[in-house]
């Protein structure tokens, strides 16, 4: 499976085990399951799900608004998944959907250990602005704080 074949659409509720279960083994840390259902009901969340060619969740992206601003609170592809573009889609839905939003600012946090999220963040624009010590649990790790300007989204 590559990217080219996935289909990315709003979470549905049907969508929470399957992205609970990704969590899970995607995070040390891992959100519990009535987080998702609890973000689903609040307008100011964007709840993003990519489906391979067969219909089965591979990934999710989270992005939080406030204002004209937002955060990607999570995005995660399946251990199986991975290296396949997924993650890059996924954020590339967010980014544009934060454009037509009128967002001028998009921010996430990212472990500084993770060299291929960080790359896929630097070639999306996104630049660190910030550093939050011991943020991460299980291993405890610094976050970096990245990103990306509306002038990004032009």
């Amino acid at each position: 499976m590559s990217a080219a074949g996935l289909c990315i659409r709003p979470m549905l509720a049907a969508d929470v085990p399957a992205m609970a279960s990704i969590e899970a083994l995607a995070f040390s840390d891992p959100w519990p399951e009535t987080s998702f259902h609890e973000l689903l009901a609040h307008p100011f969340s964007r709840m993003a799900t990519a489906l391979d060619e067969s219909g089965v969740v591979v990934g999710y992206c989270i992005m939080l608004r406030a204002a004209d601003e937002a955060e990607i609170a999570n995005i995660a592809t399946a251990p199986a998944a991975r290296r396949r573009g997924i993650g890059a889609r996924l954020l590339d839905d967010a980014i544009a959907a934060g454009a037509t939003e009128g967002v001028v600012a998009l921010f996430l946090e990212v472990r500084e250990s993770n060299t291929a999220a960080r790359a896929l963040y630097a070639s999306r624009g996104f630049v660190a602005v910030g550093r939050r010590r011991g943020y991460y649990r299980h291993p405890v790790e610094d976050a970096l704080v990245l990103r990306r300007d509306a002038a990004a989204f032009e």
